[in-house]
């Protein structure tokens, strides 16, 4: 038999909203219908419970460890909202590390691993190997594309030295930078992974998204012809983007 898959956590609370409302300033996770908060696939569940106290007496007992890409930036996003550190923000062998205290006293650690560390737990080597690279893509009208990717498609984004940052799933960002010879390229340049393929394309729809009908796709722009069900669309540069069934 296989492993099974550890898939979510429960924190039980005898004040709920307080501390779900917390994590969600604190570190914006997807909020799930389902009421559970997605941190980058991992979900957390804050639910109400009657056999816990209002805070906890073992606070080390459980850890929550959120790896993060610029540990000072959300250290002092923290510091904002008033927090206690356990730890303050400091340099390990391994990296930046830092230990606070959530509403109810649990213990909750920002880390953020160095170069070193990444390459040696992932086999590589070299200079790049632990490298937290991102890729990017050029368009023709920056303030179309910051209106298109933050307005229609609803991505946080930011602006830095006349170019985009979009900030997706995973503490991951996207470059987009200006170029007055702009070509589209002919292959796709961005994935958007969904539960649910024709809820995706219909909620695109409603928000004035076209949907490329490309060879093999059916009437709804999805290609349901082997492989993951996937449908494409172009942002106002005419970049081609999909959003694909998990």
């Amino acid at each position: 038999m296989s492993a099974p898959r550890l898939g979510s956590i429960l924190l039980g609370s005898a004040d709920p909203e307080r501390l779900r409302t917390w994590y969600i300033e604190a570190f914006e996770p997807l909020q799930q219908p389902s009421g559970f908060l997605d941190f980058d696939g991992f979900d957390v569940l804050v639910d109400n419970r009657d056999d816990v106290a209002a805070t906890t007496v073992e606070p080390g007992r459980v850890i929550l460890n959120f790896e993060v890409t610029d540990a000072r930036r959300a250290a002092a996003h923290l510091d904002s909202m008033g927090v206690s550190w356990v730890v303050p923000l400091e340099e390990r062998k391994d990296g930046l590390f830092g230990t606070l205290l959530d509403p109810d006293g649990n213990y909750v650690q920002i880390i953020e691993l160095n170069a070193e560390y990444l390459a040696a737990a992932r086999g590589g080597s070299g200079m790049l190997a632990g490298s937290v690279a991102f890729n990017g893509f050029s368009v023709d009208d920056i303030p179309r594309a910051q209106e298109f990717y933050r307005d229609t498609l609803g991505i946080p984004v930011t602006e830095e030295h006349g170019m985009l940052h979009l900030h997706v799933g995973g503490n991951r960002e996207i470059l987009v930078y200006p170029k007055p010879n702009h070509e589209p390229a002919t292959y796709t340049m961005l994935n958007f992974p969904v539960d649910d393929i024709d809820a995706a394309v219909a909620w695109l729809r409603e928000r004035g998204v076209e949907m490329e009908k490309f060879d093999g796709v059916d009437d709804d722009g999805v290609f349901r012809k082997g492989g993951p069900l996937i449908a494409w669309f172009r942002d106002p540069a005419g970049n081609i983007m999909s959003v694909i069934k998990e």
